[in-house]
């Protein structure tokens, strides 16, 4: 056995002697000096077929990827100089003035939001302003609050829609809307919406809503999903800063936030299919007091009758269209505001040129701007 290990013991020895002598010999063929490893434990050990480095060698190599044809060359963009736009074509949307038919009187302080019609001379009225926000039941002759339902401090009250036996208001940047009892202001839901809160009116079907941009929504009345949308417009482009609505004899009609105009929209198409002007509705008696801007709709179906009214208004109107009553006027050169010979009520009949609606998005800050300045 000693004899055995002995054997074993010089085998090794000769082998690491011989490969001592290697280190540092010189190539015969090229005279380089070749570099050869110093001997470790598996080059001791028997031989074993290398599997995994066998594979490897033997593996058929992949050819070196062909470069990219090269595409075309692009020709170089050039910048096209336009002439000068050509101005605008008259509108051929038409427009309507307007007669005053009553004068009722209104909370000064009711930064009006919302305004529905819903008969024996109640209005229902949405407030706006953050701790002024509200929504109240009015009688219609004297102005007389005879209900009213107050939003916490946070909330800045919109637009409402009567929907059946359920009153629905909209809040500005909260996304939150909320669900009343319409008999008795309770709140019962509280529900959530992706974009600002203006107005919302409905059809008899679906729920119609604004944010202040040139979209109308349209929501399921009993789930408050949206279900479609359709964007506003006349023949001078998108008509944005939809405001209050009210839904008359098949149109949706928008104040025009910060303008004396009510656009009357086709619902199905979006266009424009008519502008009332309200210029002057309020005189400028009015106008010595704390005043916004015109908002709020009201329509009396059974009876035809129109009521309008603005944010912190004293008075609240009922008016009738009007086009051209030129056929009516001994003088063809009475002025635009005309004093009816049969009811002395006011008359104003639409511009002969009115000015366009700004076509522009809305500033997400220059309404909170604008409203805090009025707060």
């Amino acid at each position: 056995m000693r004899t055995r290990i002995g054997y074993l013991f010089g085998c090794l020895l000769l082998s690491f002697l011989l490969g001592c002598q290697q280190v540092g010999a010189k190539d015969s063929a090229s005279g380089e000096e070749t570099a050869v490893s110093s001997p470790t434990i598996t080059s001791l050990l028997p031989t074993a077929t290398p599997l995994v480095v066998a594979a490897a060698s033997q593996a058929t190599a992949y050819p070196a990827p062909e470069l990219p044809t090269a595409y075309p060359s692009q020709p170089t963009f050039q910048v096209q100089i336009q002439p000068a736009a050509t101005p605008l074509p008259a509108s051929a949307v038409p427009v309507y003035g307007y007669r005053i038919l009553n004068e009722y009187p209104h909370d000064s302080a009711a930064f009006t939001q919302g305004l529905i019609y819903i008969g024996d001379d109640i209005l229902l009225e949405g407030t706006g302003q953050r701790g002024a926000s509200s929504l109240r039941r009015v009688v219609l002759p004297t102005g007389e609050v005879v209900q009213q339902h107050d939003l916490a401090q946070e909330f800045f009250g919109e637009g409402i829609a009567l929907w059946q036996d359920k009153i629905i208001q909209l809040t500005w940047q909260s996304q939150t809307g909320f669900v009343y009892d319409a008999t008795s202001f309770a709140e019962l839901a509280r529900f959530r919406y992706p974009t600002e809160g203006w107005g919302i009116t409905h059809d008899g079907t679906k729920l119609i809503m604004s944010d202040g941009s040139d979209t109308l929504y349209f929501w399921n009345p009993e789930t408050l999903a949206e279900t479609g949308r359709v964007a506003v417009f006349d023949d001078n482009g998108p008509v944005v800063r939809l405001n209050e609505l009210e839904y008359i004899n098949g149109e949706v009609w928008a104040n025009i936030w910060q303008t004396d105009r009510i656009a009357r929209i086709d619902p199905a198409t979006g266009a424009v299919v008519g502008w009332v002007d309200l210029t002057g509705l309020l005189s400028a008696a009015d106008r010595q007091q704390r005043v916004d801007v015109l908002n709020g709709i009201a329509w009396d179906e059974e009876n035809g009758r129109l009521f309008v009214t603005g944010k912190w208004w004293p008075k609240l109107f009922e008016i009738e269209l009007v086009t051209d009553l030129s056929d009516n006027q001994s003088d063809a050169d009475l002025p635009d505001y005309q004093e009816d010979q049969v009811n002395l009520r006011p008359i104003f009949l639409p511009p002969t040129d009115p000015k366009p609606i700004q076509h522009r998005e809305p500033l997400s800050n220059e309404r909170e701007r604008v409203e805090q300045n009025h707060s």
